[in-house]
């Protein structure tokens, strides 16, 4: 009778175990998805100013372009042309920033998209762990239950002698 009361306890308090490490994993799924989430977030914005990034090269390009072509038919005009001269050098200069800038963005978002796939491996190996526990859980139930049901049997054929 004691050694089915400790086994009683014994799987009680598995189960109770099982349960925490289920509810612990539980949380920590919903911290690796809040973070998915937010490196996803980071990844729509840093895409986003690629884009912007990319539209203001194209457009400096443009500029540059253009300021070349009144420099070129400017020269007769040699105060004019050193004015157009710096601009296009500042334009260049706001260029290779924005461009550098641009390179930048670009590496962040690679290494996002690397941390985005390794915090995505991450959440189904817990899902599986959590999986796993549950498997664990459900087994333990039913060897619970199983072990009730001979207590219950036990006790009525004590109670019948």
């Amino acid at each position: 009778m004691d050694r089915i009361k400790e086994k009683m306890n014994s799987l009680r308090l598995e189960a109770d175990e099982a349960s925490a490490k289920v509810e612990d994993l539980q949380a920590k799924v919903k911290v690796l998805e809040q973070e998915n989430l937010s490196k996803e977030q980071e990844i729509t914005s840093l895409q986003h100013k690629n884009n912007v990034q990319e539209s203001e090269i194209d457009r400096l390009e443009t500029i540059i372009k253009d300021l070349k072509a009144a420099a070129d038919a400017g020269q007769q005009h040699g105060t004019q042309n050193e004015t157009l001269t710096r601009r296009l050098q500042l334009l260049e200069e706001e260029a290779e920033a924005t461009d550098k800038t641009l390179r930048e963005a670009n590496e962040k978002l690679r290494l996002t998209d690397v941390k985005a796939g390794h915090f995505e491996r991450k959440v189904q190996a817990l899902e599986s762990e959590r999986d796993q526990w549950e498997s664990k859980y459900e087994e333990m139930s039913k060897k619970y239950a199983a072990v009730q049901k001979e207590l219950d049997d036990f006790q009525n054929e004590i109670g019948n002698i």
